[in-house]
C-alpha cells in the first residue's frame, strides 16, 4: 500500500499514471494532502467516487497515528506520534495570543546521541534517524488533527538535526515547495556539529540557523554539553562566522539560563565578548525542569539582569516565551515515549 503523505507531485503522477488518470488528478491529490490536510481519500471530494475507490485499493493518506495528545492551558498541543515500526516521537504546535503564526516544533531523530545534561531526549540515547517523510508527517498530523495551517517550523524537537542533515534538508524543501511555507519561516537548531554547519552554509535555502550555545566558556559548556569535547567553542566560532559570510544570514544564539551555573553577570559579560564579532541575535531560555537532574530556573531578576548586560553589548536579546511546560512540551522536556 502506497502512502500519499510525503510524496512529491511527480511521485503522485506516477500513481495516477498507474490508474490511467490525468496529471490534473495528481495535482488535485497533491493539494488535498498538503494544502487541505485530509485524513482519508474519501475526503477528496472533487475526485469521482469511482476514482477514489480505485485509488484506495493501492494507496492510503497516512500510516502514522496519534498515540497521545495533550493540550496545555496556554493552548500548546503536544502529540506523541507512532510510526509503523512502533517507534514514537513528540511534536508540538505552539500558538501565541497576539500573533497569527502557528509554529510546529518538529523532531528529526528518535532519541539523540548528543546527550546534553539538561535535556530529557538524550537520556533515551540515539535510536534512529527519521526519514524526511516521517518528519513532514509530524506537520501533516498537526494540520489534519486541528484543521489549522502551520506557518512556521522549527527543528527544535527531539534529536540533532545536523546529524540527519540530508533528511532534514529534503523535508525543508518539501515544506517550502509543497506546504508553501517560506524558507525564512524554517529554523534549524544545532548543538554545534561543525562539519555540518559548513555543509548547511553551502545550501541555497534562506532558512535560519539557531545554535544551542548555553554557556559562556569551554569549561561550563563541556560540563553540560558533551559535544563541546568534539567541537569546541573556538572551532565553533570559526564555523559560525564562515556561515554568516557565506549566507549573509543572521544566526540565532540559544542560551539556556540555569541558576548558579551560567546566569551570573560575569557569564553575561563573557558571552557578550564571545559573540562580539558574530552577526547574531540572542534568545534566552529560562530553564524548564525535568525529572532527570537538579538544575533550577534562575530568578526573574537574574534573567532580566543577564538580558540587560547582553543588550548593553549591542546585541538584540529576547527571552523565550515559555509554552507548554505543564505538559512537558517546553524546551528540553520532550522524551518521545509513554512512561
Amino acid at each position: 500500500m502506497k502512502v500519499l503523505s510525503g510524496l512529491t507531485l511527480e511521485e503522485i503522477e506516477n500513481i495516477t499514471d498507474e490508474l490511467h488518470a490525468s496529471k490534473f488528478r495528481a495535482r488535485q491529490i497533491h493539494n488535498w494532502i498538503y494544502l487541505k490536510s485530509v485524513k482519508e481519500i474519501d475526503e477528496m471530494t472533487d475526485l469521482s467516487v469511482k476514482f477514489r475507490d480505485e485509488l484506495k485499493k493501492i494507496a492510503t493518506v497516512t500510516d502514522v497515528k496519534i498515540k497521545v495528545k495533550q493540550v496545555s492551558t496556554d493552548g500548546t498541543i503536544k502529540y506523541l506520534i507512532e510510526y509503523p515500526d512502533g517507534e514514537c516521537v513528540e511534536t508540538v504546535l505552539m500558538r501565541f495570543d497576539n500573533r497569527a503564526n502557528l509554529t510546529a516544533c518538529v523532531s528529526s531523530q528518535i532519541g539523540c546521541a548528543v546527550n546534553c545534561s539538561f535535556c530529557a531526549t538524550g537520556k533515551r540515547g540515539f535510536i534512529r534517524n527519521l526519514t524526511y517523510k516521517e518528519i513532514i508527517e509530524q506537520v501533516l498530523t498537526i494540520q489534519r488533527d486541528t484543521g489549522l495551517k502551520v506557518t512556521n517550523i522549527v527543528f527544535m524537537g527531539q534529536g540533532e538535526p545536523l546529524l540527519n542533515l540530508d533528511n532534514v534538508l529534503k523535508a525543508m524543501e518539501i515544506f517550502n515547495e509543497n506546504f508553501q511555507i517560506g524558507a525564512r519561516r524554517l529554523t534549524v537548531s544545532t548543538s554545534g556539529i561543525v562539519p555540518q554547519i559548513y555543509k548547511l552554509a553551502e545550501n541555497d535555502m534562506q532558512s535560519t540557523l539557531a545554535l544551542s550555545l548555553h554557556a559562556p566558556n569551554h569549561e561550563i559548556r563541556r560540563q553540560i554539553m558533551p559535544i563541546e569535547n568534539k567541537y569546541d567553542m573556538k572551532e565553533l566560532k570559526i564555523a559560525l562566522k564562515k556561515y554568516v559570510e557565506k549566507t549573509g544570514r543572521r544566526i540565532t544564539i540559544e542560551y539556556l539560563l540555569i541558576k548558579d551555573l551560567n546566569d551570573s553577570p560575569d557569564a553575561a559579560k563573557e558571552l557578550a565578548e564571545y559573540l562580539f564579532d558574530i552577526k547574531c541575535n540572542v534568545n534566552l531560555i529560562p530553564y524548564n525542569p525535568t525529572a532527570k537532574n537538579d538544575y533550577q530556573r534562575p530568578s526573574n531578576n537574574s534573567i532580566q539582569k543577564f538580558k540587560y548586560l547582553l543588550e548593553h553589548s549591542g546585541k538584540k536579546v529576547t527571552i523565550r516565551l515559555e509554552r507548554g511546560a505543564d505538559i512537558d512540551a517546553a524546551c528540553g522536556q520532550l522524551r518521545g515515549k509513554v512512561d
